[in-house]
């Protein structure tokens, strides 16, 4: 069978070509953006990548196309699929026909940290030798690749993402998983370009909370308005809280200001069938964010038949994913790091946690506003107190950002630049930069590769 994939360079559908091929399937795609990591993953995989969507990519002509949400009316690719009568399909619909049926799906969800809590998670299976299957939305650097398809016994944990599924199909992507434990991390406004309100997104989450069974289980933070709000339109399954609230049968309490090292407080039930348990996570992620997302993957993990103990000292082999606070780099002291944060929740989150972290030197924020939420303004009034915990920040105006980045200079609570030109920006940055600095460049593109631009100039102005 040949499969042939639109947008295959996002990180769901790229995920989708490596399991799609370690099927046996023949996979070939297009994207107009083909970039690393997902691009070096394709081509290790020995999958053909055509760049540019064009009526010639389907030729020889594919047994099935499927169809990236990116993907729209007009698009000459999209036009040759329909004129010809090719057979297409959504890729959530492919997931859930061909991978997920039949499996344990554990389902991720949340506006943030979705990337993040799935690593965990499977990380955790993998530990305790479960060998799980999974899909995700980015690289998890303890296995090396963003998907695969795992033991056909094992649990299968996927990031289920609220937007839209494709042209053809405006549900949200997860509605099609069907998870018999799902995570709902948290809830706040984003995708902007598909959503009018919260209130619109929480229906979406409503409706994956119809597809979770009654043996199943919803692992809800404590703490979250919204998600208190979707449980409210109605719910058929047990649900568990994690948090910090004393009420949560699931808890952490943090033992470091960074939270590199915090306890797990688990306790549950009553009588003979209560469960009273703690251990001490330390392990290299700091940023309380990431603790909770750490106590979701446990709790996942425990439903799982993981140990609580076991699941905590694994957290200390755990290795954060590609772009999530990832070191670049580092030149006569200088750190680069990289992360993906690109709504202002997870900029100030990120930049908290960092600034826990960094015991001396400054903490440099660069920032290209580039989402779709972004481009359309939605959040912007949120974006100047974002970079608060920063030492100073360098905002980048991309192309196509069609409202000016101007007045965050003026509400900034930190010295903050704006450059229109990459290499200004990098010039600016190796002029600012000193020993024990860290750069964190936050962004959910590429940024025109500017984590290898800062490092060669870093590189010429102090090796």
């Amino acid at each position: 069978m040949h499969l042939h994939i639109l947008g295959i360079c996002g990180t769901f559908m790229g995920s989708l070509a490596l399991l799609a091929r370690e099927l046996g399937i023949t996979v070939s795609g297009s994207d107009a953006h083909v970039y690393p990591p997902m691009s070096t993953q394709l081509e290790e995989a020995g999958i053909r990548l055509a760049e540019g969507y064009a009526a010639a990519n389907l030729v020889p002509r594919p047994d099935l196309v499927v169809v990236g949400n990116a993907l729209s009316r007009g698009n000459p690719e999209v036009e040759a699929v329909l004129d010809r009568g090719l057979p297409y399909v959504s890729g959530p619909q492919w997931l859930a026909e061909h991978v997920l049926a039949g499996r344990r799906v554990i389902a991720v969800a949340g506006t943030h940290g979705k990337t993040t809590t799935a690593s965990l998670l499977a990380w955790l299976l993998e530990s305790a030798g479960l060998m799980p299957g999974f899909l995700i939305g980015g690289v998890p650097r303890n296995f090396g690749v963003s998907a695969r398809l795992g033991a056909h016994d094992a649990p299968f944990v996927v990031e289920a993402d609220e937007y839209d599924t494709a042209f053809f199909d405006k549900r949200s992507k997860f509605v099609h998983y069907r998870p018999e434990i799902a995570i709902l991390g948290n809830l706040e406004f984003d995708h902007a370009d598909i959503f009018p309100d919260l209130a619109a997104i929480e229906r979406q989450f409503h409706h994956l909370v119809r597809t979770v069974p009654g043996r199943g289980r919803l692992l809800v933070a404590d703490g979250e308005p919204a998600l208190g709000r979707v449980l409210e339109q109605g719910c058929w399954t047990p649900v568990v809280r994690f948090g910090s609230e004393a009420a949560s049968p699931w808890r952490l309490e943090l033992e470091r200001e960074d939270a590199s090292r915090f306890r797990v407080i688990h306790q549950e039930g009553q009588g003979e069938e209560s469960v009273d348990e703690d251990a001490v996570v330390d392990w290299p992620l700091t940023g309380a964010y990431n603790a909770r997302n750490a106590l979701a993957a446990l709790a996942a993990a425990h439903a799982c038949g993981v140990d609580l103990a076991r699941g905590c000292a694994a957290l200390s082999r755990f290795e954060s994913p590609r772009r999530r606070q990832e070191l670049r780099g580092e030149v006569a002291g200088i750190q680069v790091i990289d992360d993906f944060a690109h709504h202002p929740t997870a900029i100030a989150a990120t930049l908290e946690g960092l600034r826990a972290a960094t015991a001396r030197g400054r903490l440099l924020a660069v920032i290209e506003p580039r989402s779709n939420t972004m481009r359309l303004g939605t959040l912007r009034d949120r974006l100047a107190a974002s970079i608060g915990a920063a030492d100073a920040a360098f905002w980048y105006q991309p192309p196509g950002l069609d409202w000016s980045l101007a007045p965050l200079l003026a509400a900034s609570p930190v010295a903050a630049q704006l450059h229109e030109d990459l290499d200004a920006l990098v010039d600016a940055l190796v002029t600012e930069a000193r020993p024990l600095d860290r750069i964190v460049v936050m962004s959910n593109g590429d940024f025109g590769g500017i984590h290898e631009k800062l490092l060669a100039a870093l590189e010429a102005a102090h090796g």
